[in-house]
């Protein structure tokens, strides 16, 4: 290839922190390597499951030369992939995973970059399970439930309260989104007033769940892990509002993603899964 490669990084909501970091992660990366241009693009909530479609044929219609994807939807997304897998474009899918049986079903094989995300989900859940007494009440909020990850956090929650004989009262999903999570976890508190702890699927949510906590006088008393390690929780962590979450770096993620897009685009064949850091922080 004569000119430099263009690769296209497509994310979910760009309000979210976790995709801010992604996107510079992944910007500071390629002025370092300066040897392919890079386009990011990412919707404005964590549902727009149309426009990330939209931008994804958008890239198609440039004749990108790679695409790394974080799908919003991990089956309403494969159309667009495989579409663009056809127009001759590599595709790297990173963090959430596409459905592995409807890409096989258009016999398209990818590789996928990410974090083991219920074993990740279940040992936050395990550090508010020791903080807890047996059989204490708690509260899951979980994400965008057509997304894997969500799946896969929710069952490392499930793995955990099991193990832990902890008693769930409730499940809802708030799609990853800090005021919906506000309005479902008020609508949750206000049926199960005496719970011990909530597991949140991302620290988004559990700002949210905080937030409501804090309004009832309740912050630090009632126990929230999450998952992600925003910025904006630091302070919940240190103040004790929050107990735990995880980091799974999201900005090296975008960056493995690239690196492998990159070795798919010199010839190495796209297939295979590889598993992406993750650290426990308290």
């Amino acid at each position: 290839m004569d000119r430099k490669p263009v690769i296209g990084l497509v994310m979910k909501s760009l309000q979210a922190e976790f995709f801010q970091e992604m996107k510079k992660g992944a910007l500071k990366f390629a002025q370092k390597q300066n040897s392919f241009e890079l386009i990011t693009v990412g919707t404005s909530s964590q549902t727009e499951i149309d426009l990330q479609i939209e931008l994804i044929e958008s890239l198609i219609s440039q004749k990108v030369d790679a695409l790394v994807v974080v799908p919003i939807d991990s089956k309403a997304l494969v159309p667009v992939v495989v579409k663009a897998v056809k127009a001759g474009i590599k595709v790297i899918n990173i963090d959430i995973r596409l459905d592995e049986d409807l890409l096989k079903q258009d016999q398209v094989e990818l590789t996928y970059v990410g974090p083991d995300n219920e074993t990740a989900s279940k040992m936050v859940g395990d550090v508010l399970a020791r903080k807890l007494n047996k059989n204490a009440k708690v509260i899951l909020i979980e994400g965008l439930q057509v997304a894997e990850n969500a799946q896969q956090r929710k069952q490392g929650f499930l793995q955990s309260i099991a193990e832990n004989h902890l008693c769930l009262v409730a499940s809802d999903a708030a799609d990853w989104e800090t005021n919906k999570a506000e309005q479902v976890f008020s609508r949750l508190f206000a049926l199960y007033p005496d719970i011990d702890g909530v597991m949140c699927s991302n620290d988004a949510m559990a700002i949210g769940v905080i937030n409501v906590l804090e309004q009832k006088g309740k912050a630090g008393k009632i126990q929230v892990v999450g998952f992600d390690n925003d910025a904006s929780v630091q302070p919940l962590l240190k103040s004790g509002a929050m107990l735990a979450t995880i980091d799974a770096f999201g900005s090296q993620m975008a960056v493995q993603g690239i690196e492998y897009a990159i070795k798919v685009l010199n010839g190495m064949e796209n297939k295979g899964s590889y598993s992406t850091d993750f650290k426990l922080i308290q």
